[in-house]
């Protein structure tokens, strides 16, 4: 697989969504986290279109698999940071979905990799689980804030040595 499996769809549906998520975990297991984070973000932004159902999970347990078991010496770059830029910087249509699962993998990166600083310079505060998990629950599939809460519940994890 490469970028060009993406391109064979549009940025919307069902078909991008599992391309997407599909080319993720083809990264991942090529060792390459960051580039994996990042076709991870592809598929969480997708449009699915109203009222429709994800057809995987939304990943936000693959993208905490990949900040706690991403390889030594392999660049997984500062994804905290990167979600907390593109929560910040978001426009376009679905505002409100795509920022607010912006702070979702934002938090579990925070929560994953708590040795990662945020952006020092931003001065606003980023929002409180609460805040997110009702975002999510406004502006995101049916049952998508419980699944996120489940994942940054867990507790006992790996951290990358």
């Amino acid at each position: 697989m490469d970028y060009r499996d993406l391109r064979a769809h549009r940025r919307t549906g069902a078909a991008f969504y599992t391309t997407a998520l599909t080319y993720a975990q083809y990264l991942w297991t090529r060792g390459l986290p960051a580039r994996a984070i990042l076709a991870l973000a592809r598929g969480l932004y997708t449009d699915l279109g109203r009222g429709a159902q994800p057809p995987l999970p939304v990943p936000y347990a693959a993208l905490q698999w990949i900040c706690t078991h991403h390889p030594p010496g392999r660049f997984l770059g500062n994804p905290r940071l990167s979600f907390q830029h593109q929560a910040r910087r978001m426009r376009g249509p679905r505002l409100k979905t795509r920022r607010a699962r912006a702070w979702a993998a934002w938090k579990v990166c925070a929560t994953a990799l708590p040795h990662l600083p945020d952006d020092e310079a931003d001065p606003r505060p980023p929002p409180e689980p609460a805040a997110i998990a009702d975002a999510l629950h406004r502006h995101g599939y049916p049952g998508e804030a419980d699944e996120w809460l489940a994942v940054i519940g867990r507790s006992g994890f790996r951290q990358p040595t």
